[in-house]
């Protein structure tokens, strides 16, 4: 395996092409760079992946004040207490909502590489970030995927039926922990 060995052009620079250098490049981030835009092309993709998950999350609560409205209708003197089951329908809803903004919290948060300058000298940045977008890329569809299924349901009772095997068979989970173990490589490695 060959190791590229490039020169920094700022250390044989004087002193205010060092200074105009380091203004362009933002104190030594430079946009330009394939790493600093796959680090970019990562956080657009999840936070991407993050509105469609909001959007199921949305549905899902309109689909449970719509619930709400019909099947637990305000407490009178022949029905001061609400219907057991209806109360469970609800909460069930409410959980798949839970569900899926724990889901969206997750690939939001995920994990990058950081830029520290020490071990990009000794790791192959680029190569990983790449891994991370293919990794979030395969999420695209998932999430996709799950987002039009659950925004094509329209009835809260189909919801409780239809959403939680929708959850099981995506792939989503799969996604993030394959994401997760790319990292783990780097750590270990690094």
């Amino acid at each position: 395996m060959e190791l590229k060995e490039s020169g920094n052009p700022i250390d044989d620079a004087g002193i205010a092409k060092q200074v105009l250098s380091n203004l362009f490049y933002g104190w030594g981030y430079n946009f330009y760079r394939r790493e600093n835009q796959l680090r970019a092309d990562d956080l657009l993709i999840r936070s991407r992946l993050s509105d469609w998950l909001g959007e199921c999350r949305a549905h899902l609560a309109v689909l449970e004040a719509d619930y709400r409205r019909t099947h637990l209708p305000p407490p009178t003197r022949e029905h001061p207490f609400p219907d057991a089951g209806a109360v469970g329908q609800a909460q069930a809803l409410q959980r798949l909502g839970r569900d899926i903004e724990s889901l969206e919290t997750a690939i939001r948060t995920a994990a990058v590489p950081e830029m520290d300058r020490i071990h990009q000298r000794h790791r192959n940045e680029a190569e990983t970030l790449e891994k991370l977008v293919a990794a979030d890329s395969t999420l695209v569809l998932h999430v996709m995927q799950l987002r039009d299924a659950v925004v094509a349901i329209g009835d809260a009772t189909a919801a409780i039926d239809q959403v939680p095997a929708l959850l099981k068979a995506s792939e989503i989970a799969s996604g993030l922990q394959q994401r997760n173990q790319i990292l783990s490589v780097l750590a270990e490695g690094g």
